[in-house]
């Protein structure tokens, strides 16, 4: 589409059953909201949506967990959800929740539109059924083997190994989440989209009109998908959670949330357009609209064949132009689990990071995982903000702010005669709007960020050839000339740094006394996208400038440690939760235990045995002696700590020789959960010798 009259730009109907992570941050809303505000600032109309998606069985499945409703569980997190979003700096136009009257209404009427013109199949088909529970096992109440890879934790619906969609009777050895018993199969009726009915039609949309202008991981994956010939898919299922299906022998079955839930971009679209006096048509029926969904690739499928289908089916609404979906982030070199708390949560980073929102938005957008999984790591995030944005960018703004008050007490300099470096630099300044644009427009937000940091790089080195602390002390015409160059850098910066940086971007706005959305300077200069390619002045002389204040601030080491802290208990936890359990011994008779004398005993001297990493020589008085007892604990603990310790000993152990040493009894230990080892003790100071039965 070459001049779209306004963009439908849609993002991922986040989950209700969590918070929101990272991974969702730069797969999806960081890439989604650069687009809409890059949009916005080049005049373009644009209707930015999004909302909570809360349906679906993981809500009673996280409500049953936790002991409350399903209505609590999506209202705690759709609050902790939409105030993250509206923290962090992602400019929705609207953000909704499935949960709302206007769209259940919008569901509901989009279901009956297909029904009436017969673009479902009714079928009765076996399903898993759990007799315990007395109710069929929707998709994510089963798991079982994958039957592609044989990963034996695979959900009914998707494996979340190899990400092979399927049905939950495919699953081999299936069990019920709920019960844990093996489910039955009964028979139930559903409905069905055939999607097998639209092969033509996507061949001729996707694999022919969009071989060119996709990226290749989502043209892969629906060429894929195709290929493999598509099979009619369930729209409604057995389920007391989500929009009741609109139809009257429909009791007790609700809408599938995979087909609601793309349905709630167009009634946030309508919930958006109401409020403000528009016409929420035009932005979903108009074919001089461009319709772009972001997503993360676990979704393709649902966005470039599913919901496609189900829009070219009813036959009003307009197609995506695009999917630009990106791959998985990773965390520390593991892959984001919400399950297993491997995350960095956006509302705990609000908390610890404050005021730092730009510096998480710059790194996920640097390390974008635009073609390929990528790996986000918390010494990068810093050196990103320390090398980058600091060292860079900051450093750049803050010099050039910091001398223009100290020469000219914050007053834009009038010029000289500029050199030809002057005017190389600005002409240079003059293509970079074009140049990030052109990154943006193809989707390629990686290479656009680093576009907008070569800009203040030029403005950095410009500096550095220029030497104006220098220059002043010989030449003040010249210095007034070379100041007056680097604030029209700053001035550009402060306008294409908006997408990216929004917060950063506001503060210089502010510094420089220019305009920004919440600008409460008076007589503030206005400068566009457009104004920075075109305008020969964005910073004229005699304007007054305010002090500098820092645009970022180092981020030292320990606060980094403290993060990969964090992230080890949760590592550390979660192998001591899945740790397995030693079974019980062999049984032995009541004479046997009697045998076995364990006394407690006091730790009295204590060496690291010579050539050895574990082992410690101690002397222990247990009461009826004071033995030596040669002991593999060297690891948990330094000799010195451990003098005058109480532990338990067995002493009728037969002695032993360990490297040289006799060992005359055993020191009883157990593990902690973080892989230390931890000594059996008396909870008070007991006698030496004193018997444990």
């Amino acid at each position: 589409m070459s001049a779209p009259k306004r963009y439908t730009i849609t993002a991922a109907l986040p989950y209700t059953n969590g918070p929101i992570h990272i991974g969702h941050l730069a797969g999806v809303y960081v890439p989604a909201d650069i687009y809409a505000r890059y949009l916005r600032l080049t005049g373009k109309d644009v209707a930015y949506i999004c909302g909570s998606d809360e349906h679906g069985v993981a809500i009673p499945m996280r409500a049953k967990k936790e002991g409350v409703s399903p209505q609590d569980i999506i209202d705690k997190y759709h609050g902790i959800i939409k105030k993250s979003f509206a923290d962090f700096g992602i400019s929705f136009d609207n953000y909704s929740r499935t949960s709302e009257k206007i769209h259940h209404e919008t569901a509901s009427q989009f279901f009956i539109d297909l029904y009436n013109k017969k673009e479902f199949t009714e079928e009765t088909t076996a399903q898993l059924y759990d007799a315990e529970a007395d109710q069929f096992l929707a998709d994510r109440f089963v798991v079982g083997t994958c039957p592609k890879c044989g990963f034996d934790e695979s959900y009914g619906d998707q494996c979340e190994n190899c990400g092979t969609s399927h049905n939950a009777t495919d699953l081999i050895n299936p069990k019920s989440a709920i019960t844990g018993n093996v489910p039955t199969v009964k028979e139930t009726k559903h409905w069905f989209l055939p999607l097998d009915r639209h092969e033509d039609f996507l061949r001729e949309w996707v694999l022919k009109g969009h071989k060119k202008d996709w990226k290749p991981n989502v043209y892969g994956q629906v060429k894929s998908w195709i290929e493999d010939g598509l099979r009619p898919r369930a729209v409604t299922r057995d389920l007391d959670w989500g929009i009741p299906v609109p139809l009257k022998n429909a009791e007790g079955k609700v809408l599938y949330v995979w087909f609601d839930a793309p349905i709630g971009y167009i009634s946030s679209t309508k919930e958006w357009a109401a409020r403000e006096g528009k016409n929420w048509e035009d932005y979903w029926k108009k074919d001089d609209t461009k319709l772009v969904h972001f997503i993360g690739k676990d979704n393709i499928v649902f966005h470039c064949i599913i919901f496609p289908s189900m829009l070219k089916a009813h036959g009003d609404y307009i197609l995506p132009e695009n999917v630009p979906a990106n791959e998985f982030l990773n965390l520390e070199g593991n892959k984001l689990s919400t399950s297993k708390n491997w995350a960095v949560w956006l509302h705990e980073y609000l908390e610890e990071f404050p005021n730092q929102q730009d510096v998480l938005r710059y790194t996920l957008t640097a390390n974008a995982p635009e073609s390929k999984d990528n790996d986000f790591t918390w010494k990068d995030f810093q050196a990103k903000n320390n090398n980058e944005l600091v060292a860079i960018f900051g450093n750049f703004i803050n010099r050039v702010v910091v001398l223009t008050n100290k020469y000219y007490a914050g007053i834009v300099p009038e010029p000289n005669d500029f050199t030809e470096i002057d005017t190389a630099i600005l002409d240079s300044v003059k293509e970079f709007p074009n140049s990030i644009g052109k990154s943006i427009e193809r989707y390629r937000f990686r290479e656009a960020s680093q576009e907008l940091m070569n800009l203040a790089r030029l403005g950095n080195k410009y500096l550095a050839d220029e030497e104006p602390w220098k220059v002043i002390k010989v030449d003040e015409e010249r210095t007034k000339t070379i100041m007056y160059v680097a604030l029209q850098i700053a001035s550009a910066l402060a306008v294409v740094s908006e997408p990216f940086l929004p917060f950063t971007s506001t503060k210089l706005k502010n510094i420089l006394n220019t305009s920004s959305s919440d600008s409460t300077q008076e007589n503030a200069i206005e400068n566009s996208w457009k104004d920075v390619t075109e305008k020969d002045i964005l910073l004229p002389a005699n304007h007054q400038i305010n002090k500098a204040e820092l645009l970022f601030s180092k981020i030292e080491d320990k606060t980094i440690d403290f993060q990969l802290e964090k992230l080890e208990a949760t590592k550390l936890a979660n192998e001591q939760e899945n740790k397995v359990v030693e079974p019980q011994k062999e049984t032995i008779e009541f004479d046997d235990f009697t045998k076995i004398d364990i006394r407690i005993g006091t730790i009295l001297e204590a060496e690291k045995v010579a050539k050895t990493k574990k082992l410690l020589k101690l002397k222990v008085d247990v009461g009826i002696d004071t033995r030596t007892i040669v002991s593999g604990i060297a690891e948990s603990f330094a000799p010195e700590d451990i003098i005058g310790q109480q532990v338990s000993v067995l002493v009728n152990l037969a002695p032993r020789k360990i490297r040289g040493v006799e060992s005359q009894g055993m020191i009883l230990m157990t593990d902690t959960p973080d892989g230390k080892l931890a000594f059996i003790e008396p909870e008070k100071a007991v006698k030496n010798g004193q018997e444990v039965s």
